[in-house]
């Protein structure tokens, strides 16, 4: 006969696993990405590594060194970082603005063509950039030939890099501005066009503060495409002066030359620094973002 003792012990038994599976699990899917962390890591540090173990050049444990960390004498370095940098902040500051502008006046505002530009603004998020290489090599020469702006957004330019991820970015970001503002109720809205308010003034003091878990995605989400873009930047650029990150890291890679590979783990691990500070200021906005309240617009 079951007792009242092995009951409660069978049910705290199952209370037990219940809570415990579900944390085994999550442990269990992170940990590719943790060991391959892990090694990038022991690699900047050491001669050479098998598996996650360091080795010097005897092929014994340990040959911890400093040398894969030289390239940060390198001004060829800070230039390549100061040119990603560029390209990611122009893309953040580039495609919020003009997708939060266009994503409010798609969802609040009816006029004529409208659902036509969404459809259009969605089947160029389709293209990929392969297929505009020879297209955007003749807007950028020709941009390049401009008085004024030319030096700065034409070809072979970190502006012209910039300007074209921009473009490529811009119906993601149209789409993900129109959803949050979708999600924003009419009252508030309405009562400020009544009071006197003008259209930009509503959207900048209303409305966008009611949307900053959104533009912190799309922020964070342009930055990263920004920071690691590597295409764009190495068809459109010539010489280490235009030269990105990724850019900057293919270079290390010969094809006739031994490659060192702690080298090139070192020059990922710099890379990533950003990525996490960028994060880090942005996580909050990020988990606060929600999906409800009142359709603002169809």
């Amino acid at each position: 006969m079951t007792t009242t003792f092995e009951v409660d012990r069978k049910s705290g038994l199952r209370n037990l696993l219940s809570q415990i599976i579900p944390y085994a699990l999550l442990i269990l899917s992170i940990l590719p990405i943790v060991v391959g962390y892990a090694w990038i890591f022991i690699a900047t540090f050491s001669f050479r590594t098998e598996g996650l173990l360091p080795k010097d050049a005897a092929g014994n444990i340990g040959g911890w060194t400093l040398q894969n960390w030289t390239f940060l004498a390198d001004v060829a370095i800070w230039r390549a970082t100061l040119n990603s940098f560029g390209i990611a902040v122009g893309m953040v500051i580039g495609v919020g603005f003009v997708s939060a502008l266009t994503g409010y006046a798609l969802s609040r505002m009816n006029f004529a063509g409208r659902k036509g530009f969404l459809g259009m603004t969605l089947i160029l998020h389709a293209f990929r950039p392969e297929l505009l290489l020879i297209a955007i090599f003749f807007v950028l020469r020709f941009i390049a030939t401009l008085p004024v702006i030319g030096p700065y957004v034409g070809f072979n330019t970190v502006g012209g890099v910039a300007l074209v991820m921009v473009s490529l970015e811009l119906p993601l970001g149209v789409w993900l501005m129109k959803g949050f503002f979708d999600n924003i109720p009419w009252d508030m809205e309405r009562a400020a066009l009544i009071d006197g308010a003008s259209r930009f003034r509503v959207w900048w003091e209303i409305i966008l503060p009611q949307i900053r878990p959104g533009i912190a995605a799309l922020s964070i989400f342009t930055f990263i495409t920004g920071w690691n873009a590597y295409l764009i930047p190495f068809t459109f650029t010539l010489g280490s002066k235009v030269s990105n990150l990724p850019v900057y890291l293919n270079r290390l890679q010969a094809d006739v030359a031994p490659v060192g590979w702690n080298q090139i783990a070192a020059v990922g691990l710099f890379q990533l620094v950003p990525i996490m500070i960028f994060f880090i200021f942005t996580q909050e906005m990020l988990l606060n973002i929600y999906s409800g309240g009142a359709k603002g617009g169809t």
